[in-house]
Formats: C-alpha cells, sequence, structure tokens
C-alpha cells in the first residue's frame, strides 16, 4: 500500500487499496465484514490484549495462542482485522501470534512525530521489550514487510526468522507505474472505504484522517535504498509476492540470490533463504490467500535450514 509501493514496502498497498475500494471491487469488499471483526469472527479470543507505553505511543496489540512468537505486521493504512483476520486463526493452532497496530493505524492514535520505517521498526522492538520476548519471528506485509526489514537491520538480535510478504526494500523495486500512481493519491480516495470506516470505528478524530493519510504516504514520496543493509542481515529470509503484485520479480530476485539462492540446490545444495511466487494474485490479494501462503510460511519457520536437500 505504498508508494512504497514505490517508495517503501508498504505504501504501495495504499494506492492500490484505495483504487480498489473506490471501484468497490470484490477483493478490497472482502478485506473486513464488520468494522469490528478481528480474528474473533472465528471463535478466536486473544488471550492477551492492551496498549504498549513505547517511544510515545500507546501502541495497541493482540496476542494469540501459545508457543514460539510470531509478530505480524500489517500494511499501510490496515488494521489487525483488515490484513491479518483469516492468518490469525491458522498461525496461532501451534504458536504465540503477536499482532500490533502501527504509529496512527487503529487503535494506536497518532503523535506528533513523523512516521517512518524506522520509527515504525524501533516502536516493534519496544513492544517485544515490553512483552519480554527476547527473539520472534516476523512476518510483514507490504508496509509490514518494510517495518520488518527495517527491525532486522536496527534490531538484529530480536529477529529470529523473517517472512516478507509484498515488500520492497528499495523505491525501484516497484513497478513504475505503481511508484508514479502516489504523486496524485487524495485522503478522500477513502470515503466510504473499509479503511475509512475502521478508521472512524475505533475512535479516531475524523478530522485528522487527511493528515494521518498525508503522513502514511509520505513515507512513500521519498526514494530511499535499503539494499546493502538488508543483503546484510543475518537472519534467513522468505519472500514472497504475487505474480500479479506490485513488487517486481527482479528486486525480489535480487536479494534470494544475495542470500544464497540462484543455483542448483541438488549440486549446491538448499539455500537458507526462500522464494515464492504466488501464481495468479495481486499485491492485495497477497491477503487472501491465508491457506497458500501459511503453510508455506510455517514450513519455513520450522524447517532445519541446514537440512540437506532431498535424494532419491
Amino acid at each position: 500500500m505504498n508508494k512504497r509501493m514505490l517508495a517503501k514496502p508498504s505504501l504501495a498497498f495504499v494506492m492500490t487499496v484505495a483504487a480498489s475500494c473506490q471501484q468497490g471491487s470484490k477483493e478490497s469488499r472482502e478485506v473486513i465484514t464488520t468494522p469490528n471483526d478481528t480474528a474473533v469472527s472465528q471463535n478466536i479470543q486473544p488471550v492477551d490484549s492492551g496498549y504498549a507505553a513505547v517511544n510515545g505511543l500507546k501502541m495497541y496489540y493482540e496476542v494469540y495462542g501459545k508457543g514460539k512468537p510470531v509478530v505480524l505486521l500489517h500494511g499501510s493504512f490496515l488494521t489487525i482485522p483488515l490484513n491479518w483476520a483469516n492468518f490469525i486463526p491458522l498461525l496461532s493452532r501451534d504458536r504465540k501470534v503477536i499482532v500490533a497496530e502501527m504509529q496512527g493505524h487503529g487503535r494506536t492514535r497518532d503523535i506528533a512525530r513523523d512516521i517512518s520505517y524506522e520509527g515504525m521498526a524501533d516502536d516493534v522492538s519496544g513492544l517485544l521489550k515490553y512483552l519480554k520476548i527476547d527473539s520472534a519471528d516476523i512476518v510483514g506485509y507490504s508496509m509490514g514487510g518494510g517495518i520488518a526489514f527495517q527491525l532486522a537491520v536496527r534490531h538484529p538480535q530480536q529477529v529470529r526468522r523473517l517472512v516478507i510478504l509484498s515488500g520492497a526494500y528499495r523505491h525501484d523495486g516497484w513497478w513504475p507505474d505503481a511508484e508514479a500512481s502516489f504523486a496524485d493519491f487524495k485522503a478522500d480516495m477513502f470515503n466510504g472505504t473499509p479503511i475509512r470506516k475502521q478508521y472512524d470505528s475505533f475512535g479516531n478524530d475524523p478530522a485528522h484522517f487527511p493528515e494521518f493519510a498525508k503522513k502514511v504516504i509520505g513515507i512513500d514520496l521519498k526514494q530511499y535504498d535499503w539494499s546493502d543493509e538488508v543483503k546484510k542481515i543475518q537472519a534467513p529470509v522468505f519472500i514472497a509476492i504475487g505474480d500479479a503484485d506490485g513488487v517486481q520479480y527482479e528486486h525480489a530476485l535480487e536479494l534470494f540470490r544475495a542470500k544464497g539462492g540462484g543455483k542448483m540446490g541438488d549440486l549446491h545444495g538448499l539455500p537458507q533463504s526462500r522464494l515464492a511466487i504466488i501464481p495468479g494474485t495481486t499485491h492485495i490479494g497477497m491477503t487472501k490467500r491465508p491457506e497458500w501462503l501459511v503453510p508455506m510460511i510455517t514450513d519455513f519457520l520450522d524447517a532445519d535450514l541446514n537440512a540437506a536437500p532431498p535424494t532419491f
């Protein structure tokens, strides 16, 4: 959801979502059923929820299930229910699933500071400390992918394995038309959409929405390039994009090659990092693929990444 479609990993989602909502597309309408839906819609209740005081924020979070911790980071303008309602029930069967809403999103009120990927990564780091979790697996979608990249760069000791869904680490990782579209972004594109309705229903000041929207899209109207830092991340990375995503195939391949991919595994062994291109799937459509993505994510998180490749 961003010009981070252009600018950073998640805002690419924003323009696409806004356009889809404006057109009343089936995809965007299915993201939410009622403004307050979460995984509760599938009879899943959080075992913990509340507000963590981190970096001047009162950061809203929920915790589901028990087991090894995994943190889910949402896309631009999204919330826990809009992004993760269909993932939480599957992932929380044998994991502790931690979900949070970033600065200005959902139930986390905006504060007088810029919204940035670096700042949001520091907020997630603070949340993990608040919850007394030393390290966790991190899953980030779109803008959340950018936050995940920055968390692994800035706080590597807190990241065990990294899953990036439809995220970019350089502004030109997005398709040029997606990047160009952000210059025409307007807050009123969200009028009448689930995103705007949920913003209002969670008790935010409706008059603040244009300022909030400007701050969020602003992080993607700036050029950025984290290539050097991201390629040095020590944690194994699983990169997944749709075949009709906003992220260019070559961009994902570049990172996968830097993380050991691009060789015949039968001859050289399997890399610790992984790559998937999901068929028939758009940027928004990635949020509609839990039945495909969750098994791949859990296999990556659970796998012995030093295992030898299979033989006959």
